[in-house]
């Protein structure tokens, strides 16, 4: 069953010569409003930089936002629209121009390129009005929220979509978003984050989708192939029945999501289409991944996730669930670089980070949130290092070296009935080791001194956040090397030592460490 639904200086107003109030433009030049970089499939392709280099409008209507596009030397050139407020039918007006393609029941993005929306102040609230991009390319979205949407009912907009894209749409990137509805189909809304008919490269990181029927689709029919290229990252999908995305045809990339409270399913790969799903996290749904409603399969390539009471259904016509023990049946390259958080951190990081109005911030790929450094004035974002190296799932090698844990001893102070000290250090996040009790030491040992800087302690599913205070020891002489609060990363300075011990002071539960790693550097 579903779970239930939850529902810098103000710019004085200018009025531009198609007499239509337009906010104030900023003295120039101006970099780019958005924060932070592309990243992902929106990286390649030219990259996306929405409107970094043109002036910067602010806009409290839906009108203003037109007629900053209208007002535009052509419909190419750059410009960052400041949005603040609440933007909804009753201050969103068609605005004509040789630059723009607008409508009355939408924000439009249509036959345009090089556009920057992003929120400021205190937040931009898209309220029942959704953003329609259609024949357009390098568009950043950054820091809104875009809210109950209906196809029916009334008022409609953009065809129940909170954020929709389709015919021949190039390089987005939508980021720290929030996109919700208040319902299914049938309480009159639809997707959340749609793309058809011809879009490619696409990043949607550090977003919300939640508290809806549809999270997203990709083709609109099994004759719709031609979106490809696609990202998902660090985003947070919530009491959402289906489509996290349904993917029909291309490739996608999905990492470093929390996908809680999936009724009915979540990845839908189907029609020949092939997702990467790597170091998510599930949590209380069903049927995660698979192809779904069809007989026209589509592939994935798995690793690194974990599935926290998630259920699957039977195989059968129109059904095939990659679960209950999901495997790789395809290889996915990925042509850019990126960092993976591990998966026991994801729903924290993605707690601290996810949504409009965070702060924007943004894991540094050690589960650990930071606040992201603007982009220079004058100068586009800079774009993601070449040759970096994503952290570690536990049987891969880190930037520091390889896992140092991986053909060491272990041994401890406890173990509880069927668990053992040496799953700590077998590569396996499905095996763990318990204290006896709710406190406990464990430790990783080898013949020799060892160089040690860097641990990484990962739980088991069903336990993420039962770790709280803890100290990490050397254990040859007693001298405490680090201390705090929650597994994850831990870094100190570098030691020898043979052994090495992760002492668990406060828990909230019975705690299951699934991987002690090691790491020189």
């Amino acid at each position: 069953m579903r779970r239930p639904v939850v529902r810098g200086i103000q710019a004085a107003l200018a009025t531009t010569a198609l007499g239509v109030a337009v906010g104030a433009v900023l003295p120039t030049p101006q970099a780019s409003a958005a924060v932070g970089a592309a990243t992902g499939y929106a990286t390649r392709n030219g990259g996306t930089t929405g409107g970094a280099g043109g002036q910067t409008v602010r806009a409290t209507t839906g009108t203003q936002i037109h007629a900053a596009l209208c007002n535009r030397a052509s419909s190419s050139t750059p410009i960052t629209i400041e949005v603040e407020g609440t933007i909804n039918h009753g201050n969103t007006s068609k605005v004509s121009g040789a630059s723009c393609n607008t409508a009355d029941d939408r924000i439009e993005l249509k036959e345009i390129s090089n556009v920057t929306i992003v929120g400021v102040g205190s937040g931009a609230i898209f309220d029942q009005l959704g953003i329609h991009l259609r024949d357009a390319s390098n568009i950043i979205i950054q820091n809104v929220t875009v809210r109950n949407v209906k196809k029916s009912g009334s008022p409609t907009s953009n065809g129940g979509d909170a954020i929709g894209m389709e015919s021949t749409v190039r390089n987005v990137w939508v980021d720290h978003a929030t996109l919700e509805a208040s319902g299914g189909e049938d309480q009159g809304f639809d997707g959340l984050f749609d793309m058809k008919d011809n879009t490619q490269y696409v990043t949607l990181s550090y977003s919300i989708l939640r508290n809806s029927g549809r999270g997203g689709l990709v083709g609109s029919s099994e004759s719709d192939l031609s979106n490809s290229y696609l990202t998902f990252h660090h985003n947070r999908y919530e009491n959402i029945d289906s489509r996290t995305p349904l993917l029909r045809g291309g490739t996608a990339h999905m990492y470093d999501n929390h996908y809680v409270g999936l009724a009915k399913s979540g990845i839908n790969s189907r029609a020949g289409a092939h997702a990467k799903v790597e170091n998510n996290y599930f949590e209380d749904a069903k049927d995660v991944l698979g192809t779904f409603y069809t007989d026209a399969l589509g592939y994935w390539q798995v690793s690194g996730n974990i599935y926290d009471n998630v259920s699957w259904s039977a195989p059968g016509t129109e059904n095939h669930p990659a679960g209950p023990n999901p495997v790789s049946n395809t290889s996915v390259s990925i042509p850019y670089a990126y960092s993976l958080d591990a998966a026991s951190c994801v729903p924290e990081i993605v707690r601290q980070t996810a949504g409009a109005n965070t702060g924007l911030k943004v894991s540094n790929g050690s589960c650990t949130p930071q606040s992201p450094t603007p982009t220079p004035t004058g100068s586009s974002p800079s774009p993601t290092p070449t040759g970096s190296t994503p952290s570690p799932t536990p049987t891969q090698t880190a930037p520091g070296g390889p896992n140092l844990s991986l053909g060491a001893g272990a041994d401890g102070s406890s173990k509880a009935d069927g668990t053992s000290y040496g799953n700590v250090r077998d590569g396996n996040l499905s095996t763990w080791w318990s204290p006896a009790g709710s406190t406990g030491d464990i430790s990783i040992k080898w013949g020799s001194a060892t160089r040690v800087s860097r641990v990484v302690i990962r739980e088991a599913s069903g336990a993420v956040g039962y770790v709280r205070s803890w100290q990490l020891v050397n254990y040859d002489t007693g001298a405490v090397l680090a201390t705090g609060t929650g597994a994850g990363p831990i870094s100190f300075a570098p030691t020898s030592l043979s052994k090495i011990t992760f002492r668990i002071l406060t828990s909230t539960g019975t705690p299951r460490v699934a991987e002690f790693e090691t790491y020189a550097g």
